[in-house]
């Protein structure tokens, strides 16, 4: 009896303490960083721009009476990342809080010479999450890209994640990257990074202010613009539109694209949209060297036909297939010519090689980046159309001049 109630007095001594929270933070004395731009600093090495979220114009704006602008950024330099955040602190009264930052944006010099300096510090931040999207500010400065006020959408780091998606769902040019997917090519022997590129077109003078949210069309607009590649973590050229989306169908990414097709002689006469892509990619060896083979199993839609075209004749669809076979392996050679040049294995070629021959990778590996720029790599297409929207001909097989 003795025993239980001394137990049940302990339980009741220690219930106090499990009610508490020992690392409490009031939201009130939060700053929450939203977005973070990362540029030369003068007279530091770095100058780093924090984008920071005023919540209560937000929810205002949301519900049709806001009062000011959505965010505040605010700007510090330093040597590190680090410094320049501390640094920061004071004109800043709250504490920068980092769980909730969706993007970094980093200059082009920056991503040329000091990337690698400023991974670290988010790797390692145990409130920074490296699911966060990084994007490379194109002709424009990072302060730029993170100070620009958007229509759509309140917050601007919203505008940009979602135009990323948008642009990988229906264009194919962009793909999502993370600052762990980054991470992730630059440590790997047999891939070279990729990044997205953004710029900011129009009147850069008007992009922060408050008078281009009043207006149906914004002074300056932000726009995703091409695929930053990389070298051993610098920044060494661009590829861009429809080499761009060679890539990401390379990479088995794309999920929706238009294929424009000259038929009777017009130029993009029939338009054919892909539903569904499949990328596999393989590797043999051939007198010592190796050889890439990619495969592309491709099925879509007519979403146009501004010509004259019968598309109940199967010969006619099969026809419209092989052009589309023809236009794919063109922009995937294209796309491939385009990396061999930069001497950039952003497809990871050589991490299949590795797979395919250990003993060859590890003789070839160090040079890898001469080896990828003259590596044969055949392309091969099998392209379907599984359907021609809710009409089968167009008016064009009835028009009469």
């Amino acid at each position: 009896m003795k025993k239980c109630l001394l137990v049940f007095f302990l339980i009741i001594m220690f219930v106090p303490l499990l009610s508490s929270c020992w690392n409490q933070k009031e939201m009130t004395d939060l700053a929450f960083i939203m977005a973070m731009g990362v540029d030369k600093g003068h007279g530091k090495r770095f100058k780093v721009s924090f984008q920071i979220v005023d919540p209560g114009n937000v929810a205002a704006g949301q519900s049709g009476g806001g009062q000011g602008l959505p965010i505040a950024v605010y700007s510090s330099t330093g040597d590190t990342i680090t410094e320049a955040a501390r640094n920061a602190t004071k004109m800043i009264s709250r504490r920068l809080y980092y769980a909730h930052t969706n993007l970094v944006v980093v200059s082009e010099s920056i991503a040329k010479k000091e990337l690698l300096n400023i991974l670290d510090a988010l790797d390692r931040d145990p409130e920074f999450r490296t699911t966060t999207e990084m994007v490379v500010a194109r002709n424009a400065r990072a302060e730029d890209i993170v100070s620009t006020l958007t229509l759509l959408d309140k917050l601007p780091v919203n505008k940009i994640k979602k135009e990323i998606e948008s642009t990988e769902t229906m264009l194919g040019e962009n793909m999502s990257v993370s600052v762990d997917d980054f991470l992730t090519g630059l440590v790997s022997s047999g891939k070279q990074p990729i990044l997205n590129g953004y710029k900011l077109t129009g009147n850069k003078e008007l992009a922060r202010t408050a008078s281009t949210l009043q207006k149906t069309e914004a002074d300056a607009k932000l726009e995703a613009d091409g695929m930053a590649v990389f070298r051993r973590g610098k920044l060494i050229g661009w590829i861009d539109h429809e080499d761009a989306r060679g890539i990401i169908w390379i990479l088995n990414k794309l999920k929706s694209t238009d294929i424009n097709l000259t038929w009777n002689g017009k130029k993009a006469a029939v338009n054919m949209a892909p539903i569904r892509s499949k990328t596999k990619i393989s590797a043999k060896i051939n007198n010592g060297k190796p050889v890439i083979n990619i495969k592309i199993a491709d099925e879509g839609w007519i979403s146009e036909a501004n010509t004259k075209v019968d598309l109940t004749d199967p010969n006619e669809i099969k026809k419209i297939d092989e052009k589309t076979e023809k236009e794919i392996k063109k922009q995937i050679a294209k796309t491939v010519k385009a990396a061999q040049k930069l001497k950039s294995d952003i497809f990871g070629f050589g991490e299949i090689v590795h797979r395919k021959d250990p003993k060859l990778w590890k003789k070839i590996r160090n040079d890898w980046d001469n080896q990828f720029a003259k590596l044969e790599v055949n392309v091969k297409v099998d392209s379907n159309i599984r359907k021609e929207g809710i009409r089968t001909n167009p008016f064009w097989v009835d028009f009469k001049k």
